[in-house]
Parts: C-alpha cells; sequence; structure tokens
C-alpha cells in the first residue's frame, strides 16, 4: 500500500508540473515570440498609453464619437470579467423594451436621421463585448458625427471605408468597422 501511495504523490507531482508550470510557461513563451500584440491583450495605445483594446469595446456617448454595440455586461458595460449574453429572446419584453429605449437614444442624438436603424446598434452580441460594428451601422451614425466635428460628410466616409475591415480570409465573418480605432482616427484628423 505504501508503495502504491508514493508513486501516486510522484505521479501527481510530476504531472502538477508538467500540467501546471511546464506547459503554461512553454504556451505563453512561444505566443510572446510569435503573436506578441496579441499575446499582450491586443493593445491600442495612444501616445504610448493603452487607451482600450482591439477585443473589447468601449462605451462612447459623446455624438462626436461613432457609438459601438450596446454591452450586455452589468454593472458596468463592456466588463470583461463579467461577459456573457443577456439571454433575452427576441419575444422576452425586457429585449423589446430596451432595443426601443435604444432607437429612441440614437434619434434623440440624430432627430434628421429617419434611416432604418442597423441592428447592431441596439441588441448586444453574445459576449456583450463586441468592439466593432457594421459598416452599415456606421454609415448610419455618419453625418451625426460629421456635424458634431463640423467635418464634410466625405472626410468621415473615407475615414470610415479605410477602417473597414473585410471577411477574415475572404470567407469568414462579416466586414466591420473598429470603433476604437475610428474614434482615434477622428481626434487624429481633428487634432490636425
Amino acid at each position: 500500500m505504501g508503495k502504491l501511495l508514493r508513486q501516486a504523490i510522484v505521479l501527481l507531482l510530476l504531472l502538477t508540473a508538467i500540467t501546471g508550470v511546464v506547459y503554461p510557461f512553454a504556451v505563453t513563451g512561444l505566443a510572446q515570440l510569435v503573436f506578441p500584440h496579441q499575446a499582450n491583450g491586443s493593445l491600442i495605445l495612444r501616445n504610448g498609453k493603452p487607451v482600450g483594446s482591439d477585443l473589447i469595446g468601449q462605451q462612447f456617448t459623446d455624438p462626436k464619437y461613432f457609438w459601438g454595440r450596446p454591452s450586455a455586461t452589468t454593472p458596468q458595460p463592456y466588463n470583461g470579467a463579467a461577459s456573457g449574453g443577456s439571454n433575452l429572446g427576441p419575444s422576452n419584453p425586457a429585449l423589446t423594451a430596451a432595443v426601443k429605449q435604444r432607437i429612441a437614444a440614437l434619434h434623440a442624438a440624430d432627430p434628421g436621421n429617419d434611416a432604418p436603424v442597423p441592428v447592431d446598434l441596439v441588441t448586444a452580441s453574445g459576449s456583450g463585448l463586441d468592439p466593432d460594428i457594421s459598416p452599415a451601422a456606421a454609415q448610419y451614425q455618419l453625418n451625426r458625427v460629421a456635424r458634431a466635428r463640423s467635418l464634410p460628410p466625405a472626410e468621415v466616409r473615407a475615414l470610415v471605408d479605410r477602417y473597414t475591415q473585410g471577411r477574415q480570409f475572404g470567407v469568414l465573418g462579416e466586414p466591420r468597422v473598429n470603433v476604437m480605432e475610428l474614434n482615434l482616427a477622428l481626434d487624429r484628423l481633428v487634432a490636425r
């Protein structure tokens, strides 16, 4: 019995060292060598300081900025520690009320805009952290942002086009615009 117990303890310690120390350090080291930007959180830097991530949205409510997809995290929007969908189905009155409230906020920020509101501006993604919007959602907000910044709409449209990413590998997903990168580009444009 003592021999079996000793073997079990040695095996436990060996597997703990391999799976708990060696493997994590090897994977982390490889990621730092091959994908350093992604391994360090895909941070977006402004003047050398992190202001966000390519992977996690941020809340923008000022009319001079493009607004992202609503966050489903609570109590704080875009909280990576609380990632997850709301699990509200299309027939749920709470989802209907939230969508109506979001549509009202978009209309209040841009009363003259009578275009159909893109669905990604009023519904949260499955993670509640989506940093991207569709090109249609960016186009919907374009005139509001141009007016708020006193810029010609064509100049803002060109910026949206420049920051629109196509499908991954040409076939996966949908075209998208990273809201944080677009808003930082707008700030740089106005600062000139």
